[in-house]
């Protein structure tokens, strides 16, 4: 898993209703839009049906029924899952999805995941991390609601359990996050306490707090996306639609490259350009042959390639080697 530039994860989650063609739909959106990965969600056993819904989700998918009701509605089985594998490896995108119970962490270990997505919900859940890093892969983990000691002794359990890297996401669980909530600086703390790569999982409105993310420095994107807003589901109203979604991806590319290695010199642009931007000493008045430079018949003025200002003091006290006219660029 390289990182070498912004990981952007598309999160599909469920926002494809539990429908396969909504689901490679997306699949084709993703892709155009020039993400990294696509995740979705895989559960089985995870929802018990004394489940409650999330305020949210109530707010979204109604009052009716339990969390099991809901997700046994927008859940794919495992067959579904390897098809949707295969679909995105044969279209070029890399497909994950977050388990959230040992039977579907076995299975995605079947599929050949390259790495987990652990969700800020199972930052708690000690039986779960330990067989998350029993698998020796790379973890990239949300930690809404977490803090910072829960954060600590899940990573330490992942490393006790012979995880590989641990990155770390500033996430809010609210859907969608009030802006005020976000709290981007939260992925500096992350990165100095434990020393890892860190990023935004965004459940904001719109795309300019991602954006704004990896000109601070994160390294890993994951955001929401749907078809529409219009359709129905518990996360529709906080993702972006596809529009969206690829404008992100460019801007994020566009930042990366404007970040820049942090040397400060003159690049080749900037040079062809110093002669119209720096000034050069030029005469302020008509000056004789043998007259000497004062700060009375010279002056800065942009003016072509002469003699710059920063050599101001040594052109002072010199005599004029001839005539110079006004506007004239001095010679010595």
């Amino acid at each position: 898993m390289s990182l070498q530039k912004t990981l952007i994860i598309a999160e599909a989650g469920v926002n494809h209703n539990g429908d396969m063609d909504t689901a490679i739909k997306m699949i084709d959106v993703a892709k155009d839009a020039g993400v990294d990965i696509i995740k979705f969600q895989t559960s089985i056993t995870s929802t018990s049906k004394y489940s409650e819904k999330a305020k949210y989700q109530k707010e979204t998918t109604g009052d009716e029924g339990s969390g099991l009701d809901m997700i046994k509605k927008l859940r794919f089985s495992f067959d579904q899952h390897r098809e949707l594998k295969q679909y995105c490896d044969s279209i070029g995108i890399h497909y994950l999805s977050t388990p959230f119970d040992f039977e579907s962490i076995q299975f995605l270990e079947s599929l050949g995941c390259e790495f987990w997505k652990v969700p800020s919900g199972e930052i708690v859940n000690i039986p779960y991390l330990r067989r998350i890093g029993k698998t020796g892969k790379d973890i990239i983990m949300s930690t809404g609601i977490g803090t910072i000691e829960e954060i600590q002794t899940a990573i330490d359990i992942l490393k006790e359990n012979g995880a590989g890297k641990i990155s770390l996401l500033q996430c809010t669980t609210e859907y969608p996050t009030p802006y005020e909530d976000v709290n981007l600086r939260a992925m500096n703390t992350l990165n100095k306490r434990f020393g890892v790569d860190v990023g935004l999982s965004d459940h904001s409105m719109g795309i300019e707090v991602p954006i704004a993310a990896v000109a601070m420095g994160a390294k890993i994107i994951e955001k929401h996306f749907t078809l529409s807003r219009e359709l129905p589901g518990p996360d529709q109203k906080a993702s972006i639609e596809p529009d969206e979604l690829k404008l992100m991806v460019n801007a994020i590319r566009h930042i990366e490259l404007a970040l820049g290695d942090g040397i400060k010199e003159p690049h080749k642009g900037e040079i062809e350009n110093r002669h119209v931007s720096r000034k050069s000493i030029v005469a302020s008045r008509d000056i004789k042959k043998g007259e000497i430079f004062t700060e009375d018949n010279i002056v800065p003025r942009h003016a072509g390639k002469g003699i710059s200002p920063a050599l101001w003091d040594e052109v002072i006290g010199k005599a004029a080697i001839r005539d110079f006219i006004e506007d004239e660029m001095i010679e010595l």
